[in-house]
């Protein structure tokens, strides 16, 4: 039947192509054809119809990355009562799927010649409150103007991106400018980081150097260091930057230049943070997270502004 609804006006209509499969072993009289498109779809063909719309609108909604799962979770918030099966079976006839992340890039490269601090994170990235540990590290995107680094400190207990950076070079300002990014919005938001915070990051020399080290101690902030070359000391940024990877910048590029990747870095923060859902935080966007917190802990503050 679908064969013969995208081919017939090819092919000078219905019985020319019926006679053609037919003479192949495929038989099929014209009659049977237009006797099945008299009868009025099924109540499940209607409905599969309707959700896959659903579907797609959230599919499309989230960078198009969203797998079965994800798409189900969404759905359910949106009201739509649908079984897990069900979008997994249409997504699948559709042709719609989730990505896959690649593998990692080592970017960041320790200096021996600078005291580190110790780690005080011990691979437990798990937090009671916003504010209490931020977690940072950088990769870097090809673009046809050269090669464009991209910095980024996220919050342990809700995930959000609180700050970012991105530059044509990798050196310590990269790295500083995302941490007073999300010093700058904590402020801003009315959720003023206190002394007590922990930055975590992993060895490399612009997180070791004199000028970072000084700057956090100027403003609060305990500095903890992962071993060299143990991804798991950093294990929760080497996810969110494997998401951004595989998100936006693969299926998004090629990219031409440092503004383009700043203008589309800051449009996907800004879903990251206020749409995407994150398993490890109850299969809820970020900032949902911190404005549930506040209610929770802080009832007569006003809700969390943007993240």
């Amino acid at each position: 039947m679908r064969f013969i609804d995208e081919h017939k006006a090819r092919f000078g209509g219905v019985e020319p192509i019926c006679r053609a499969l037919t003479g192949h072993g495929l038989k099929i009289a014209a009659s049977t054809y237009y006797k099945a498109k008299a009868v009025p779809p099924s109540a499940r063909s209607v409905q599969d119809a309707r959700l896959l719309d659903e579907i797609r609108r959230v599919h499309v909604a989230n960078y198009g990355v969203y797998g079965a799962r994800k798409v189900w979770r969404q759905l359910r918030r949106d009201g739509v009562e649908v079984a897990r099966c069900t979008v997994e079976r249409l997504m699948r006839d559709a042709g719609l799927r989730g990505v896959v992340r690649g593998k990692k890039i080592r970017t960041t490269v320790a200096d021996p010649g600078h005291e580190r601090a110790g780690d005080l994170v011990a691979r437990d990235f798990s937090a009671a409150a916003p504010n209490r540990c931020w977690v940072a590290d950088f990769t870097h995107v090809a673009t046809f103007a050269g090669v464009v680094y991209v910095a980024f400190v996220v919050d342990v207990y809700s995930r959000a991106i609180v700050g970012w950076s991105a530059a044509t070079n990798k050196r310590t300002p990269l790295v500083l400018d995302a941490v007073d990014m999300g010093l700058w919005r904590r402020d801003r938001d009315g959720r003023t980081v206190t002394r007590g915070l922990i930055h975590h990051s992993d060895a490399g020399s612009q997180y070791t150097s004199f000028r970072f080290t000084t700057h956090l101690v100027a403003a609060g902030i305990d500095a903890s260091i992962g071993t060299v070359g143990d991804a798991l000391d950093n294990a929760l940024m080497e996810s969110t930057i494997g998401l951004y990877k595989t998100e936006l910048i693969k299926p998004r590029g090629p990219w031409r230049s440092l503004a383009q990747v700043e203008l589309a870095t800051a449009e996907w923060i800004d879903w990251y943070n206020h749409h995407r859902l994150h398993s490890a935080i109850g299969h809820r966007p970020p900032a949902e997270k911190e404005s549930m917190f506040y209610a929770h802990h802080l009832p007569d503050q006003p809700e969390l502004a943007t993240v």
